[in-house]
């Protein structure tokens, strides 16, 4: 008899105690704590924002209702708009390509078109304006030849600017989830169309296209999450959106309660999109019969479609990835000499530090989570863990400010506390140190750390979770000895993952950091909001370097299997 069972079979000694509140006692374990302290974590930061909304700023509010508003909403869905149709045409368009075509260097090309994930929006950003930009080498030669071309060329720093690098960024999660559901159904939908009287490209539109559409759905979500938690690149292109203006709100008009009211419609249409992409989750389900490999399924191409389909998909990765890193390569070398001093030595270490604090944490976080789901498989359980990954789908500058207006709060009252039982100056515990930055990551990447342990549990059958613990291994020996070893893939992609987004990670660095705590991320927009893109370069590289190893361990498994 479990320890539920015991409470609920005890006898009601007082009267007036109902039995729902007994049974509920007896359901709350130390694995269901951790899940509820978790839960509580996620949602205290936006309870904070909700509860300003009763107290605005009426001035400041009607000062940017009057001046940013309508261009915010407006800015705001044109690049989601954009970016949307950009990542869905290039996406799906490679998707199909290499899901379903054999053509010369598809192996090489199939993997290579998912490095533009370890190259950081804002990253991008800058290197396309160096590029780009007035001064910037391709006007600089045209203007030499062709001496016009100054009054024609259009202005990198516009709409069509953030939206072309956000689709180069961004296309990557709508080609990984549409050429899974296309390696798998896409030649048999193909041959049966074509079967039926239909050309290849009809069949495309008519059959293959909609089959795939869960899978398409569920990477445009992922995309317009993206965009609308972005701050590095839009800030760069001064391009104002809902992110700049809650930026602008706190650092400019020094009013978190501004900025937390300018967070609500974020967080609104967040938990909308959340919704909308679970719910496509749901829908991601197939049958495959017989067991006839990928490779064997290919059409082979022919003519001339078998050129320009390695160069359309070459083409993609050169100007996504290969140009832009080696720019950051060459730059860094020129300024280098000039640029490096120890602070840099100081820069690497702060972002190590608060990668490998967040990795930790959220990985110890993910395992208990995991363990939680494992142990009660109720819907109270499988509530709370959802509740505590929701922190993935808020963008950074909500978090920060949420946090950061939460923490303040706690702040105050532990001070109060500690100094009545020990007097002293005034002080912060909790203000102004690194574990505010480490809490908001943890509560934006826990939902990636958990979805990787998660994945790794069903290697752990009960099986051998009753053998251990009929050789009296319980607790946490049993975590220790059994859990650890079988789920270290996991528990190493989750914190691989982990770290590297907080490498990435800008607004909530730049928002919560104490004074004089910069990092890489912090650096390269110090110095790119100042214009010296070659100087920002030697940071940059560093960063996109770590942002490999999650490219590396997700093209070792790119071809193995099939999406469920």
């Amino acid at each position: 008899m479990n320890r539920s069972e015991c409470i609920t079979c005890l006898p009601m000694g007082k009267p007036g105690v109902p039995t729902r509140v007994v049974k509920i006692l007896g359901a709350v374990d130390g694995w269901r704590l951790v899940s509820l302290a978790t839960a509580l974590g996620v949602l205290i930061p936006l309870v904070v924002l909700f509860l300003f909304l009763l107290t605005p700023e009426k001035e400041i509010l009607v000062h940017m209702a009057e001046t940013l508003l309508v261009e915010l909403i407006a800015n705001t869905a044109i690049l989601a708009a954009g970016v949307l149709a950009g990542t869905f045409t290039v996406g799906v368009s490679l998707a199909w390509l290499t899901g379903v075509y054999e053509f010369p260097g598809r192996k090489t090309l199939s993997w290579a078109l998912l490095l533009p994930l370890a190259m950081p929006t804002y990253v991008l950003a800058f290197v396309f304006i160096g590029w780009l930009d007035y001064a910037g080498p391709v006007q600089t030669v045209m203007r030499g030849w062709i001496p016009s071309s100054g009054k024609w060329f259009p202005d990198v720093r516009s709409a069509g600017g953030v939206i072309i690098v956000m689709t180069l960024a961004l296309y990557p999660y709508v080609y990984m989830l549409t050429r899974n559901a296309f390696r798998t159904q896409g030649k048999r939908a193909l041959e049966a169309a074509q079967s039926l009287g239909c050309g290849r490209l009809e069949a495309f539109f008519r059959v293959a296209l909609p089959m795939a559409r869960p899978w398409i759905a569920g990477g445009l979500m992922l995309v317009l999450m993206e965009v609308l938690a972005d701050f590095g690149a839009v800030s760069i292109f001064n391009f104002d959106t809902f992110t700049t203006a809650i930026y602008k709100a706190w650092f400019g008009f020094f009013s978190l309660p501004a900025a937390a009211q300018l967070s609500t419609p974020l967080v609104v249409i967040a938990f909308a999109i959340l919704l909308l992409e679970q719910k496509m989750r749901s829908n991601m389900r197939f049958t495959q019969s017989g067991r006839t490999g990928v490779e064997t399924d290919r059409i082979s191409l022919t003519g001339w479609r078998r050129q320009a389909a390695t160069m359309y998909a070459g083409f993609m990765v050169l100007i996504a990835f290969v140009l832009p890193f080696s720019q950051l390569l060459i730059w860094s070398v020129r300024v280098f000499p000039a640029e490096y001093s120890p602070r840099y030595g100081a820069f690497l270490f702060h972002s190590l530090q608060l990668s490998f604090l967040a990795a930790f944490l959220v990985v110890a976080i993910s395992l208990f989570l995991a363990l939680t789901r494992r142990r009660h498989s109720d819907r109270w359980s499988n509530l709370l863990v959802r509740l505590s990954t929701l922190g993935y789908a808020m963008p950074g500058t909500v978090l920060a400010v949420g946090i950061f207006i939460a923490a303040g709060y706690f702040d105050n009252v532990l001070t109060s506390a500690v100094q009545l039982i020990f007097p002293m100056g005034k002080t912060h515990l909790l203000r102004g140190t690194i574990w505010v930055m480490v809490g908001a990551y943890a509560v934006r990447f826990l939902a990636a750390g958990f979805n990787a342990v998660n994945s790794a549990m069903h290697r752990v059958t009960p099986g051998m979770e009753e053998a251990a613990m009929g050789l009296g291994v319980t607790g946490i020996r049993l975590i220790g000895r059994i859990h650890v070893p079988l789920l270290k893939g996991g528990l190493i992609t989750a914190a691989v993952l982990v770290f590297v987004d907080v490498m990435k990670e800008m607004p909530i660095t730049l928002m919560t950091r104490p004074y004089g705590w910069d990092t890489l991320a912090v650096k390269i927009y110090e110095l790119t909001s100042e214009g010296e893109w070659e100087r920002a370069a030697l940071a940059s590289v560093v960063l996109v370097l770590a942002g490999l190893l999650p490219v590396v361990l997700i093209t070792r498994h790119a071809d193995a299997g099939s999406v469920s």
